[in-house]
């Protein structure tokens, strides 16, 4: 079944990771972050790739950008390894890339954030931007999304959260709260003060691993956001510019959205991955789209972001509120239902395979 592809732990998930692609014949390289784990081993993101080393043309899978996130991610990557690319040669002049595990630190640590706390889809800012600031209604609603003291489940978080979207919309809310802010180190959404480990490692490598290519299709794959089991494609282009509506007569209109608060599941957000890869290799014509597939309502997502930051913060190391903050927050990325993951499994399966027969 397609849910077997789902590794219980960051460090299961990497070893299958890499034994699929070795046996699939892909080459593979592993890129330590700084941050060890409890054992003082390292964590890495690891990357393989297939096809021709100066290929006009490049694919990219990526997971694991927000930690939790990356069981979904892995799980798409090693059921297209071990089961649709095995044997597999890419068309001429193509390369395929696979980059597992963006944030290991935070899969490993069943976290969204890096071991900064940092949401590294609000750290990829512009060179002649600052790690300062935060969207306007943030600070009012500080106390409620970042309550300095361990969880409680006798706190109203729902109630107080559909209020909140009762008096100010949804949109504009969704926009206010994780839209990226960079004044509050131990908040939700936080963007860090200087450019993470994981926007290094890109830096120095990606450039290297896409060489001459004058296309690039970047499929980075997320959850959270949207109908349970659905999915969207979103895109930091210009929605009505030539590239965006290259992308939807391709995936379909339908799938293909820009960053809008009142036209979808997405919102506006600062330091994202899409707009830095594309200023990074200004060379080639560099489409990253953001394949968001969605878990569980909007306030109970972000209640389970709260609630697991708060148990980080606040709680002892071996406290069991904090492993049922973890548990719950992997469940809610990455739920358990068989039928959950054998639909995502299946859809991102045809997602890649539209990927390299149509774009490529």
């Amino acid at each position: 079944m397609s849910a077997d592809y789902f590794s219980p732990d960051y460090y299961a998930a990497r070893a299958r990771f890499r034994t699929a692609l070795l046996q699939a014949g892909w080459g593979l390289e592993s890129h330590p972050i700084p941050t060890l784990d409890h054992d003082g081993e390292p964590l890495t993101i690891d990357v393989g790739w297939i096809g021709d080393a100066d290929a006009t043309d490049v694919l990219i899978i990526s997971s694991g950008l927000h930690g939790v996130e990356g069981f979904f991610g892995s799980a798409v990557q090693t059921a297209l390894l071990e089961s649709h690319l095995q044997g597999f040669t890419p068309p001429p002049d193509t390369k395929i890339l696979f980059l597992h595990a963006l944030n290991p630190y935070g899969m490993a640590y069943r976290r969204r954030v890096n071991e900064d706390n940092v949401d590294l889809n609000r750290n990829f800012l512009p060179e002649n931007d600052s790690f300062i600031g935060a969207p306007a209604k943030y600070a009012a609603l500080n106390g409620l999304l970042n309550p300095e003291k361990p969880p409680n489940r006798f706190e109203p978080f729902t109630l107080l959260a559909a209020l909140q979207i009762l008096r100010h919309g949804l949109p504009a809310l969704k926009s206010a709260v994780a839209g990226g802010q960079y004044n509050y180190p131990e908040g939700l959404f936080y963007g860090g003060d200087k450019p993470s480990a994981t926007q290094h490692m890109l830096q120095h490598h990606l450039p290297r691993l896409v060489n001459v290519a004058s296309h690039v299709l970047h499929i980075d794959l997320h959850t959270g956001l949207g109908k349970p089991a659905t999915h969207k494609l979103i895109t930091h282009l210009e929605i009505d510019g030539d590239r965006a509506q290259r992308l939807q007569k391709i995936f379909g209109v339908n799938q293909i959205e820009g960053w809008d608060p009142h036209a979808g599941v997405s919102y506006e957000i600062r330091g994202g991955f899409g707009a830095w890869c594309d200023s990074l290799l200004p060379n080639c014509q560099y489409d990253l789209i953001t394949a968001e597939f969605g878990t569980t309502p909007v306030i109970q997502t972000l209640g389970a972001l709260r609630t697991e930051n708060q148990a980080h913060f606040h709680c002892a190391p071996d406290d069991p509120v904090l492993e049922k903050a973890k548990r719950t927050l992997v469940d809610t990325f990455a739920p358990p239902t068989i039928a959950w993951r054998e639909k995502v499994i299946r859809d991102s399966i045809a997602l890649f395979h539209v990927a390299i027969s149509t774009y490529i």
